[in-house]
């Protein structure tokens, strides 16, 4: 059974000149994000033990170029560099099959940019979907999910962890507003949800997936707000 995992990236290396991962000084983060990268870490770590349980699993780190401040190092590949460092926590064959989305800019697009890579890579589409982040995003994944019209039995979302006690009021609040704006806006392509990805393109790259999949090309130009309607390929698939 083909699989795709998905590991949703947060925040890029500055450099790949690093001696610990879990130095922070190493990283580029945001006000709101000190203090996590051991979760990010863990993150990786549950991925990569997902992708070890099927031979036949794709492992897909997505996360793109999105601050200027930490130069062009975009975010799938620092966790790459990242597991690396690890060694894979003894999983080297995940190695193989580890690859890398470095256009996503939001949720949203760690999910269908993921898809669309995966059918680069392998030329098909999944048969299960399996997503890795933030425990308290498993609703807003599973949005996203009805957004592309995944199959539900299809698709599974594993929560690696939380952000510590004393952030998750905030991360609660947070998490509500983007989910809120994301009902209303399920592509993220007519609110504020598409400035902030204009905002997280710094280096001004040109997504490719619609110019490679003839099949996601209706898919990628839908704006909404209503639910897109047309064919998608893993209707079809098994």
């Amino acid at each position: 059974m083909l699989a795709l995992i998905i590991c949703a990236c947060h925040a890029a290396l500055r450099s790949f000149g690093f001696t610990d991962p879990l130095d922070e000084a190493f990283w580029f983060l945001q006000s709101f994000q000190k203090g996590e990268v051991k979760y990010y870490i863990e993150h990786m770590k549950r991925a990569v033990e997902e992708a070890a349980k099927n031979p036949d699993a794709i492992l897909i780190f997505s996360g793109g170029q999105t601050r200027k401040e930490a130069g062009p190092i975009s975010e799938a590949l620092s966790y790459w560099m990242v597991c690396e460092h690890y060694k894979w926590w003894g999983h080297a064959e995940v190695r193989e099959r580890a690859f890398l989305d470095e256009f996503a800019r939001d949720s949203f697009e760690n999910l269908l940019f993921s898809l669309a890579r995966f059918h680069e890579i392998m030329g098909a589409t999944p048969d299960r979907v399996t997503v890795v982040s933030w425990e308290f995003k498993a609703e807003r994944f599973d949005l996203h999910r009805t957004a592309l019209r995944f199959p539900r039995k299809r698709f599974a979302f594993v929560g690696a962890n939380n952000p510590p006690e004393e952030k998750m009021k905030e991360s609660l609040e947070g998490e509500a507003r983007t989910v809120a704006a994301f009902r209303a806006d399920l592509y993220g392509a007519l609110s504020d949800l598409a400035k902030k990805r204009v905002g997280r393109n710094p280096f001004r790259r040109t997504v490719p997936y619609p110019l490679i999949n003839a099949e996601l090309k209706k898919l990628f130009k839908h704006k909404g707000p209503k639910l897109y309607k047309g064919k998608t390929p893993w209707k079809k698939a098994a």
